[in-house]
């Protein structure tokens, strides 16, 4: 009985409490003037920041069910510049419930309406917050005086606008929203939340580990992390900017896509194709305005590389980068010399948007590299981007069985674009070499070949069109693919005018091959081509259209006697004049007609007689000889002598009767 009427004591005391605290709650604001709150609560923001805003708006007293204190058009000005750094269509002040019932006043927390803030920055490099930071600064650094409650800044819905008026640039942070836990009984700042930057959603926190110290420019510690569609960024380390602006720690930001981060950022991306998934992790150490990285690890499209990386706060990047394997692949992805049809070449447009605005300098070695079908061994070269030309030189480059060393370079110009090359291949299988440079396929064997060339384009094709320079190769060991020289030469040593079949099959080989071109608007002319083999000699002359990928070639095919031990000494047994035309992957060699006819014993006087007499004649006087028709002639003092090459008994005179009468008449000699 006893405990029961405890527990309703209890119950009554309880009801009587609330009803008393519902009383007073609900008299309260009838109690306090508006303007007592007003400058309690105004007293007290000044207390925990240190800034003293404007309250140049209405205020609105709540204090049931919940205390709360709203100001309309709060602003927060800027004595040096007069632009103001804050302004807020309402700030609104959540009151204590228990210091409210005794009749004081305390924030729980302070929310920011719709504030835009403004940070622009001077060219001595303060700005429109200079001064509130000092303040602020003082304030929190005087820790026996503080006597704010509050530990929590909301900002809803809010902009950041900040500008550089030494360069004139921006950037415009929309629907911020963060909560900002204030040091006011800690020494640490966090703020986490979110915005949006260029159309992006971005959440984002950083704290700071002695907020006082930071504003003051002193030494802390500085968390900072952003994550967003475009990129991820991550900071641990400190911060200073006394007596210079430092930044020390571990930074590793990761994106889907370069690519795409760079649009978003408003840069323009390289050319061509690549530039996805990237991820960088390095110890990163800024001063002012330059920024280095040290133990980087990169990652770029599947390749990863180590090394040292900086920039110089303005449009250069330095760096040396070390890689086990490279594939360079995605890059040239979209890089088309040859039409889709690979009979001739490319002549879209090049593109070089991209390498305007920025200026690179990066050393780069690996052990292995892949570009396209080509692979190559150990290989270091130097990328260079200045002015909008982009360099490639290689120091060396295990490439194609043997070594490639030269610059590359291509930027643009009125004309398009502007191409130099000065590149040497040593001891390469030029095969593969020729293939994946021109789309030749008609060498094998090892050599050496040395380019020099420049040109100005709008397309590949124009480039090869207005292509100068001087080309060399040199060969020993190999074979012409496409042509069996020797055999083609004893075949027409023995039957000069036996039939016209195709002559491209086979193979040349050759103890050296000497080649020597200079080119001049796309046309290469052979200054000395020159092939020696065992038992072959070759000479020619000519010219190459190198935008029509043509050959107009005359040359000199030598039998050469096999009783000499060098084929530079020896004295040719048999030569013949002959052509190569058609385009480069399929040409065509000819014998000279007039030779093959001039080494026919039947044919030759056919000949003879179109140059002494008019063509009717020479056929008639020709035709009659074979078949002993027309006017009688003299019986020739010796016998024709026999078609070389054949088997055919000598011609006689029709007239004659042979020696044996059951013999059959001769039949007339057919030409070979």
């Amino acid at each position: 009985m006893i405990r029961h009427v405890g527990i309703r004591r209890l119950v009554i005391a309880v009801i009587a409490l609330a009803c008393v605290a519902t009383g007073v709650a609900i008299t309260a604001p009838f109690l306090m003037s508006a303007s007592t709150v007003r400058e309690a609560v105004k007293a007290e923001i000044r207390a925990v920041t240190g800034l003293d805003p404007l309250l140049r708006g209405s205020v609105s007293v709540s204090l049931f069910p919940t205390g709360r204190v709203s100001f309309a058009d709060v602003s927060l000005g800027d004595n040096r510049t007069g632009a103001p750094a804050l302004v807020a269509e309402q700030v609104v002040a959540r009151l204590r419930l228990f210091p409210l019932l005794i009749g004081r006043i305390e924030i729980s927390d302070v929310s920011l309406v719709r504030p835009t803030i403004a940070i622009v920055f001077e060219a001595d490099r303060s700005s429109n917050w200079s001064g509130h930071i000092e303040a602020l600064a003082q304030h929190l650094q005087r820790e026996s005086e503080r006597t704010g409650s509050f530990s929590e800044i909301r900002i809803e819905n809010g902009t950041v606008v900040l500008r550089n008026r030494t360069n004139a640039t921006g950037e415009t942070f929309s629907h911020v929203d963060f909560a900002l836990a204030w040091p006011s009984i800690s020494r640490s700042f966090a703020a986490t939340g979110g915005f949006v930057w260029r159309d992006e959603a971005i959440t984002a926190s950083i704290s700071f580990a002695d907020f006082a110290a930071a504003l003051a420019g002193d030494r802390s510690g500085l968390k900072v992390r952003l994550t967003g569609a475009p990129f991820t960024l991550a900071f641990d380390g400190y911060i200073s900017h006394r007596p210079t602006f430092k930044m020390e720690g571990t930074l590793a930001a990761d994106t889907d896509s370069l690519r795409d981060a760079l649009r978003w950022a408003g840069q323009q991306p390289p050319p061509g194709g690549g530039f996805g998934r990237f991820a960088l992790k390095a110890q990163t150490n800024v001063v002012a305005t330059t920024i280095g990285f040290s133990g980087a690890h990169i990652e770029l499209d599947g390749n990863v590389g180590d090394g040292v990386l900086a920039f110089d706060g303005q449009q250069t990047w330095q760096g040396t980068l070390a890689a086990e394997g490279l594939d360079l692949s995605p890059y040239v992805s979209t890089v088309r010399l040859l039409n889709g049809g690979e009979q001739g070449w490319d002549s879209k447009p090049i593109v070089l948007d991209g390498l305007d605005g920025l200026d690179l300098d990066l050393r780069l070695s690996a052990a292995r590299v892949n570009i396209a079908s080509a692979k190559l061994g150990r290989t270091a070269v130097a990328v260079t981007l200045h002015a909008g030309r982009f360099t490639i030189a290689v120091g060396e480059s295990e490439a194609f069985g043997g070594i490639v060393k030269g610059t590359l370079g291509i930027a643009k110009a009125a004309a398009g674009s502007e191409l130099k090359a000065q590149l040497q291949f040593t001891n390469v299988d030029l095969e593969q070499c020729l293939s994946d440079l021109i789309g030749i396929r008609r060498l094998e064997g090892k050599g050496n070949l040395a380019f020099a060339v420049e040109s100005s384009g709008d397309s590949v094709y124009a480039l090869t069109k207005a292509l100068d320079g001087t080309a060399t190769l040199s060969s020993r060991n190999g074979a012409i693919a496409g042509f069996n020289v020797e055999q083609l030469l004893r075949r027409i040593e023995r039957r000069p005018l036996s039939g016209g079949g195709d002559f491209r099959f086979g193979k040349t080989p050759y103890d050296t091959l000497t080649v020597k071109l200079k080119i001049t608007n796309g046309i290469a002319d052979v200054e000395d081509v020159h092939m020696e083999g065992t038992s072959v000699a070759l000479g020619l002359s000519g010219s190459a259209s190198i935008p029509q990928r043509e050959l107009d070639l005359r040359g000199t095919a030598s039998l050469v006697s096999s009783n000499s031990s060098s084929a530079s000494t020896s004295s040719p047994a048999f030569e013949l004049p002959f052509m190569v035309q058609g385009p480069w992957n399929d040409p065509i060699m000819l014998p000279d007609p007039e030779s093959r006819i001039q080494r026919s014993g039947a044919a030759a006087p056919l000949l003879d007689a179109l140059r002494k007499h008019g063509a009717p004649e020479a056929v008639r006087s020709v035709l009659e000889r074979f078949t002993g028709t027309g006017a009688a002639r003299p019986t020739p003092p010796e016998a024709a002598p026999t078609l070389a090459g054949s088997s055919a008994p000598t011609e006689v005179d029709p007239q004659e009767q042979p020696a044996n009468p059951n013999a059959a008449p001769a039949a007339p000699a057919t030409p070979q």
